[in-house]
């Protein structure tokens, strides 16, 4: 034993192997953690559309607990139970990600302190995103509340995207690496992306899936919301192909013309998708894709907005020239 603790690192013997184990370079292990924070963000928004769709929105019929007496569901809450029991179980796992992500980047400081706040950021995402599910289950399934569970979620997806995004990138103050008209296009797309997100909120408040027979629905018009819906959705599809465009003027901006094609494609099966469940009677597989697809547009649209920048003090032969404008 004696020779084997000769062996060991002081440090560790002192109890402080954590720090040991940290990184202090962005590795691949650190890549590979923001990668799963992003992807684990995005896919709770599937089980949770689940709950939401199967009617198990109260299978739950408290929180924290399952029921007054019992933290996990019993056998008289059935099918619904288990379900709406098992989303609240995968908060767990994005909390443990959250952790790691964390973690990971926390020996980089003071070189990178922005991870370490972003990490931070989303561990305490994660966390009011519990609480407020908690809110929606105690207000049985307000379509207000819902909404507001759901627009977390999508902030949630920007930082890891976020987060993603600056553990490939170079540290230091960043600038802008297009042209003005080109960052006011891509502003307004941005815009575009959260109307039409917020507008699929308001339409979800009114439809036939609120998650309980007995949940309130907002009283809006729901034929009429699938059109008004529809219009920001549009739009964001035809600033999508002038980006793509101005994109491609350059041959000097290939990341940037990466992101928007990206975005270009989540918005042709997000369209497509949507045109398709409106005709069909909005069945639940559809409505679920519809719905992973909503944050997977407003991760596509974060990448874009973010690679319109560039490090302050990247050299002049690496810096790519801004991209002009569509319009010129």
């Amino acid at each position: 034993m004696n020779r084997f603790m000769a062996w060991v690192p002081d440090r560790v013997r002192r109890g402080r192997a954590w720090s040991f184990l940290l990184p202090t370079t962005i590795t691949r292990w650190v890549r590979t953690v923001a990668w799963l924070s992003l992807f684990v963000n995005i896919g709770i928004v599937a089980t949770g559309g689940l709950v939401r769709l199967t009617g198990s929105g109260m299978g739950c019929e408290t929180w924290p607990y399952c029921t007054a007496e019992s933290l996990i569901p019993t056998q008289e809450l059935g099918i619904h139970g288990i379900i709406e029991f098992g989303n609240r179980t995968l908060t767990g796992v994005l909390i443990v990600v959250a952790a790691l992500a964390f973690l990971s980047v926390l020996r980089l400081e003071p070189g990178r302190p922005e991870l370490v706040r972003i990490s931070f950021a989303i561990g305490a995402g994660i966390i009011l995103q519990a609480v407020v599910g908690g809110v929606t289950v105690w207000l049985h399934l307000h379509p207000g509340i819902v909404g507001l569970h759901f627009l977390l979620s999508a902030g949630l997806v920007v930082l890891a995207t976020v987060f993603v995004h600056r553990v490939y990138a170079r540290p230091g103050p960043r600038q802008l690496a297009v042209s003005r008209a080109y960052a006011v296009l891509a502003t307004t797309a941005g815009a575009s992306v959260v109307v039409t997100v917020v507008f699929g909120i308001l339409l979800t408040g009114s439809g036939p899936h609120a998650g309980d027979e007995a949940a309130a629905r907002n009283g809006l018009d729901p034929i009429l919301w699938q059109h008004i819906h529809a219009w920001p959705g549009y739009l964001t599809f035809a600033l999508t192909i002038m980006l793509l465009v101005a994109a491609f003027r350059t041959s000097h901006a290939p990341r940037l013309r990466h992101s928007v094609t990206i975005l270009l494609a989540v918005e042709i099966v997000q369209i497509g998708t949507g045109i398709w469940q409106a005709r069909t009677g909005l069945p639940i597989i559809l409505v679920n894709i519809h719905m992973v697809l909503a944050v997977a547009l407003v991760a596509a649209m974060t990448s874009v907005l973010l690679h319109m920048k560039r490090p302050v003090a990247a050299s002049a032969a690496v810096m790519e020239p801004a991209v002009e404008s569509s319009a010129r």
